[in-house]
């Protein structure tokens, strides 16, 4: 769990450090403002507008990760990240799972690019996130299909992931990153097909002949 704690850890103290500002303790109240301006993920930055630093354009499809819209929201991710971490990092350890993220914070960023038709600035790790609970379904898609236990708590989780998203997205009167979500989560399903395609026999199951259940 070192790297999930480390990413804990980044994000809780950019937080830390933010809500700090803006309590005025330093750096003054706007900093919150000027950490967005720099560092989140800006749709008009890929057409015509001009960037605060040359590699901002690139740097953007990373950083806006490590940010988050308040301590609440800051903490609910992390709660998150931690508990989906833990299963991902048992069925494929640090590395791989770190590609995984990786994968994902890129692919909610491309996700919110294409499909957005906002100039807002996106932040969050909830990309990520999703891009966690993409391969965790993907694993169990492929369990399931390999050993012959059937297909429909994947998609029941899936629909229940879709409807928490509207469900949010009313909530939020409109300002939920749903593009971010998907990409993440496709991201998530894919990076998971490609650093572990084996699949692991579900309790219960019988094992067939010619797949191993061997540890990564």
């Amino acid at each position: 769990m070192a790297t999930a704690w480390f990413l804990i850890a980044v994000c809780v103290i950019i937080e830390v450090f933010i809500q700090l500002g803006e309590w005025g303790v330093f750096g003054g109240t706007r900093i919150r403002a000027t950490a967005y301006e720099y560092f989140g993920f800006w749709p008009g930055l890929l057409g015509n507008w001009r960037p605060n630093y040359p590699l901002q354009p690139y740097a953007m499809f990373v950083t806006y990760s490590f940010l988050h819209g308040g301590l609440i929201h800051a903490a609910l991710n992390m709660v998150t990240l931690w508990s989906l971490a833990r299963v991902v990092i048992a069925r494929v350890g640090e590395k791989r799972f770190a590609l995984i993220y990786g994968f994902s914070i890129l692919g909610g960023a491309i996700g919110f690019w294409l499909l957005t038709d906002t100039l807002q600035p996106m932040v969050g790790a909830s990309g990520a996130l999703f891009g966690l609970a993409g391969a965790l379904l993907a694993w169990n898609y492929l369990d399931r299909f390999l050993f012959d236990q059937g297909l429909l708590p994947v998609l029941q989780l899936i629909l229940l992931l879709v409807v928490l998203n509207i469900a949010l997205w009313w909530a939020m009167d409109g300002q939920l990153a749903w593009e971010t979500h998907l990409g993440g989560f496709i991201s998530g399903w894919i990076a998971a097909m490609l650093v572990d395609p084996r699949g692991r026999p579900l309790p219960g199951s019988k094992q067939p002949t010619g797949i191993e259940d061997t540890n990564p």
